[in-house]
């Protein structure tokens, strides 16, 4: 028997929205995870295990009229999706070009962000880069980073779908001193997406991260990680996709993250909007069915402490 975990919300409770990333049933970067998995089934296995919305991966059509079906059909609503950033080092205008498809599908489909990753040099999809190798942007390069990405981020904005920035391993914007750096440099169109599991790998202080940028967090990953593994890397020979391998994410309640304490932490910041359960993992080592239903149980117990209102499904 499958349970859904719907708690209706009381007038004045803070909302909270349940979703998940595709990414556990199929890794656009490592087809060999799960390639096989057809779309279908991730979103009816999203669906069983309690959630109302899902972000975009590889395998979702890449237009409104074909997708906007197919999630309706499974009644679960668009809550976002990675775009692949080059802001860094693409002109402006060409950026405002390649993003424009996908931000026609986020508007049409009711997004409410669109997760803007930074791709210039990013090593996070070569496995043969070393996570020692990353790209690193010189101190006296943020001004203008800064300039041109507060400018997409405001395009971005007016078009209907702010962006949500994902600091992520192996990209250009890493570790809280460089999520500092970017946060400092940009305007307030540049919002944030925090990411527990990517934080706590990168060695920052995810408490201290919510705490500092809360009035510009717009979306949360909730992953979790694996100590054991993450601890023991060697970042001189292990990429980083040499880390998913081994294991180095995983759902909340599975890993050595205090979910308790982060959902405590955006409560206190009056955080609300989605929650996305988000973990790559080896789907023959760890079913993607059972972890979403792990993920989804340890969101709602800790949600619900702090009397946050988990949303239905509203079929709009």
């Amino acid at each position: 028997m499958i349970y859904l975990f719907i708690i209706s919300y009381q007038e004045g409770s803070m909302k909270a929205k349940l979703g998940i990333a595709p990414i556990a049933w199929s890794n656009d970067d490592l087809p060999e995870l799960g390639g096989e998995t057809t779309l279908d089934t991730c979103l009816r296995e999203s669906k069983l295990s309690g959630f109302i919305g899902v972000e975009t991966g590889g395998k979702f059509p890449k237009t409104p009229e074909e997708l906007g079906p197919i999630l309706k059909n499974h009644k679960l609503h668009l809550a976002s999706g990675w775009y692949s950033g080059t802001v860094l080092d693409n002109d402006l205008e060409n950026e405002k070009d390649r993003v424009l498809q996908q931000l026609v599908l986020f508007k049409e489909l009711g997004a409410s962000v669109l997760a803007y990753g930074e791709t210039s040099g990013t090593i996070q999809n070569v496995r043969h880069a070393p996570l020692n190798t990353k790209r690193k942007i010189h101190a006296e390069e943020f001004k203008e980073y800064g300039r041109k990405l507060t400018l997409f981020a405001e395009f971005c904005s007016d078009f209907g779908v702010p962006i949500s920035f994902h600091h992520h391993m192996g990209t250009a914007i890493e570790t809280e001193h460089e999520l500092d750096m970017l946060m400092s440099h940009t305007g307030e169109a540049v919002k944030l997406l925090f990411d527990s599991g990517h934080m706590t790998f990168a060695k920052g202080d995810s408490l201290a991260v919510i705490n500092k940028y809360a009035n510009r967090i717009n979306h949360f990953h909730a992953k979790d990680i694996r100590s054991n593994v993450i601890n023991n890397l060697d970042h001189s020979k292990q990429s980083f996709l040499d880390a998913v391998l081994e294991g180095a994410f995983t759902v909340p309640g599975d890993g050595n993250i205090n979910f308790k304490e982060v959902i405590e932490a955006l409560y206190k910041n009056n955080y609300e909007g989605w929650f996305i359960v988000e973990a790559e993992q080896d789907p023959t080592k760890a079913n993607p069915f059972e972890y979403a239903k792990i993920g989804n149980k340890e969101l709602v117990d800790c949600l619900s402490i702090y009397g946050y209102g988990i949303e239905d499904y509203i079929d709009e």
